[in-house]
């Protein structure tokens, strides 16, 4: 099987020069000669090549211009540019590479010279490309241990106080319509316009790591708790934030930890101040933290769990509305009206 030819544009309003360069390029490439950087541009319109040959001097628009136009351009800012010129001088060879050129080649065209010198960097752009997709694949690939790992930590913590299965995909879910609600409805946009969702989802898996540090005489407990064993019961929030705090002393994954530090320390305040671990009130709770408080919410009272009986999701919607400027976030909970069909949804669909 044929590999496709390289494509390439020379440029030049020469048509000797366009002739000679035609000529030693033929039986390699694609080649379309051009006598003008205005018709180079048109013809972009149309083609993108695989490397451009740029004569320097031309009459209405030189090949600086020209260049300086496509790295203006993000659609042509990467194809390769090598200038042709007879001035052979040190300052135009480094006006030209400092403009984004590859290489200068002087004139006289010398045909085999030319066609080594193209060989040579089409096949270091190859390389470079194919370096680029093995780093993209490995990236990829780190990322999806890395999220495999969490999702683990996460269910593992989870299944100690036996709680109803996916509890983590369902809270992520929820979360993921409010913040993507907020944006649509430019709630808190100040806050919400630099949030990348995703990684924000991603992190709320996080959300209880600190109960690893709950005993399981509590956390397994079938009654109420006594006002000692809620106190203990408390500090999952803050043994959360310091175990997450130790993850980002040991990675510059700063961002992600971040949101997962606000995810774990903040989702049990509430805006009335009576919240803990901190007792902060209304919007000196991080808004990560006011989100994540109706999400878990609502998962709690929609499942099953040691100390009672799933509720209704009607029933569910009614006590948080109750809560709205009690415990939940008055904007918030009004969003959540809009959008509680989703919750529903999401609920059933990762039913345990």
């Amino acid at each position: 099987m044929k590999t496709e030819r390289k494509t390439i544009f020379l440029v030049d309003d020469n048509k000797s020069n366009l002739v000679v360069g035609s000529d030693a390029l033929n039986g390699s490439y694609r080649v379309f000669t051009l006598d003008s950087g205005a018709r180079l541009l048109k013809m972009l319109e149309k083609l993108v090549p695989d490397l451009i040959l740029l004569d320097v001097e031309m009459p209405e628009m030189s090949g600086y211009e020209v260049l300086g136009k496509l790295k203006d351009d993000d659609r042509f800012r990467s194809i390769p540019v090598i200038f042709l010129t007879a001035l052979d001088t040190a300052e135009t060879e480094l006006k030209g590479l400092s403009l984004g050129a590859i290489d200068y080649i002087t004139k006289p065209i010398m045909p085999p010279l030319l066609l080594k010198r193209i060989e040579l960097h089409l096949q270091l752009l190859d390389y470079s490309s194919n370096l680029e997709k093995m780093v993209e694949e490995k990236t990829r690939e780190v990322v999806a241990l890395k999220n495999a790992v969490i999702k683990t930590t996460a269910e593992l913590v989870e299944r100690r106080d036996e709680t109803t299965g996916f509890h983590i995909e369902r809270t992520q879910q929820y979360v993921r319509v409010l913040l993507e609600a907020m944006k649509t409805h430019g709630i808190y946009s100040k806050e919400t316009k630099s949030y990348d969702i995703d990684l924000i989802v991603q992190s709320s898996q996080l959300h209880d790591v600190g109960k690893i540090s709950i005993k399981d005489a509590i956390l397994l407990k079938p009654d109420k708790l006594t006002d000692e064993e809620f106190a203990e019961m408390k500090t999952h929030t803050t043994s959360g934030e310091k175990i997450i705090l130790q993850m980002k002393e040991n990675t510059t994954d700063d961002e992600f930890l971040e949101y997962a530090r606000i995810f774990a320390v903040a989702h049990h305040e509430r805006w009335d101040g009576r919240g803990y671990p901190n007792g902060l009130s209304g919007e000196d709770i991080p808004l990560l933290g006011r989100v994540m408080a109706i999400a878990d919410v609502y998962d709690a009272l929609v499942t099953n769990r040691q100390y009672k009986k799933a509720f209704s999701h009607e029933k569910a919607v009614d006590i948080i509305k109750e809560g709205r400027e009690a415990h939940f976030d008055p904007i918030l909970v009004d969003l959540f009206m809009e959008v509680n069909g989703l919750f529903a949804e999401i609920s059933s669909r990762f039913s345990g």
